[in-house]
């Protein structure tokens, strides 16, 4: 099946490659890190999570076993393939609509940061349209240094290397990123547009799709709860 690939974004390594040049075997053998911590710590025990960008379940099935109710977006099938446990939606992030509310609604992977101010503007209000009131969006941010400490790499306790190669300014302010992993046994690339956003300009893009910051989760600010401004 040809998969046809988001402008400006691209992979290669065995197995199927996902629109935005995600591999899916690559993120089948990514390690969990402390992501389920962080969103443990940040909501209701037994809260019900939408979860956009599920991608194969390396957060989804952590969050399961901390007793939440997921529910798994991705625009990818093969990714959704590997998801166990949960409900399971193929679509396009930026025009979800499930005319239904959850009490958490998580945006993580850094996907605020897309390259297109348009596709970052329907991510937010998918968000602000599915959170309950009373309810909370869970928003992974890229570090303050993801841009400009380039290259860089590190070597997981697992074994693989990770490296951020380039990131070529290709106009209005976005990146092209190229990230390469490195495995004893195979080695996958992805390149893709990420847009850079200051504090002050993530705080005005959740403004403009009715969202505002709740509490910065973390000490270097990645991970951020906001709520219906």
């Amino acid at each position: 099946m040809t998969v046809e690939m988001r402008e400006g974004y691209e992979g290669t390594g065995p197995g199927a490659i996902t629109p935005d040049g995600c591999a899916v075997e690559l993120y089948a053998r990514l390690p969990v890190g402390d992501e389920p911590d962080i969103v443990a710590g940040a909501v209701p025990a037994g809260a019900h999570i939408l979860e956009l960008g599920s991608g194969v379940g390396r957060v989804t099935h952590a969050l399961l076993e901390r007793g939440f109710t997921v529910t798994a977006v991705d625009e990818s099938p093969e990714m959704l393939a590997r998801v166990r446990g949960a409900r399971t939606i193929c679509a396009p992030i930026e025009h979800l609509d499930l005319g239904e509310r959850f009490d958490v609604v998580m945006l993580a992977s850094f996907l605020v940061h897309a390259g297109d101010a348009e596709v970052r503007r329907g991510l937010l209000r998918t968000c602000a349209r599915h959170v309950a009131d009373g309810g909370c969006v869970l928003i992974q941010r890229e570090g303050a240094d993801y841009h400009v400490n380039v290259p860089r790499e590190r070597v997981d306790p697992s074994g693989f290397t990770v490296r951020i190669a380039s990131a070529e300014p290709v106009g209005d302010g976005v990146d092209a990123v190229r990230a390469e992993y490195v495995f004893p046994d195979a080695v996958w690339t992805q390149t893709f547009l990420s847009r850079p956003l200051t504090k002050e300009q993530f705080e005005s893009a959740l403004a403009e799709a009715g969202l505002k910051v709740d509490a910065y989760l973390t000490d270097d600010g990645m991970w951020v709860r906001a709520v219906r401004g």
